[in-house]
């Protein structure tokens, strides 16, 4: 199954019922501040904190965007073997399901040593093409929420932060932000 435009991700959706299509991917948090665009006094020089730092973990998150249901691990690294973790777990939380979970092609997106649960299939995205995979919408509004303008002392304190804005967002909040059509 190949695609190339948002109109053929769409008809994709359709062609397979009985399954369930998840978007997944990969993005780094770390304590290294972000800084945003921000509303200033006109004539006054305005002081923005930030931090530099080199700690960071990665948040592996998929998302249906129809449903916004969401599946999501924070791991140390991205590679093969975490990558294994995620769909091991993904695999348990939705042992009675089976799952089409569509990525772009990292390396270890595609490694020979990807163990692949009997419920969960891959399609590859075409490379460089994230504005076909939905959750890069969600990364963009999780971290607009988490890091942008902000300090974190630590990066547990960071860890907690991204917790707790993930488990704020409502499957319909996730479903809209992360809508196909």
């Amino acid at each position: 199954m190949k695609w190339n435009s948002k109109k053929n991700l769409s008809n994709h959706l359709s062609e397979c019922p009985g399954r369930r299509m998840f978007f997944m991917d990969e993005s780094r948090f770390g304590t290294h501040s972000k800084i945003g665009h921000g509303w200033f006094k006109t004539g006054q020089r305005s002081c923005v904190k930030m931090k530099l730092g080199f700690q960071n973990f990665y948040v592996y998150s998929s998302v249906e965007p129809n449903s916004g249901e969401t599946f999501t691990l924070i791991l140390p690294n991205v590679n093969t073997d975490m990558l294994n973790l995620y769909l091991q777990e993904m695999s348990r939380q939705f042992a009675d399901d089976k799952i089409i979970l569509v990525m772009d092609g990292a390396g270890w997106h595609r490694s020979r040593q990807l163990n692949l649960p009997a419920n969960i299939s891959i399609i590859h995205l075409p490379p460089y093409s994230p504005e076909l995979n939905p959750v890069e919408r969600f990364w963009q509004q999780l971290k607009r929420i988490t890091i942008r303008n902000k300090i974190y002392d630590s990066i547990d304190e960071l860890e907690v932060a991204v917790c707790a804005a993930i488990h704020d967002f409502t499957p319909e909040r996730i479903a809209q932000i992360c809508a196909i059509n």
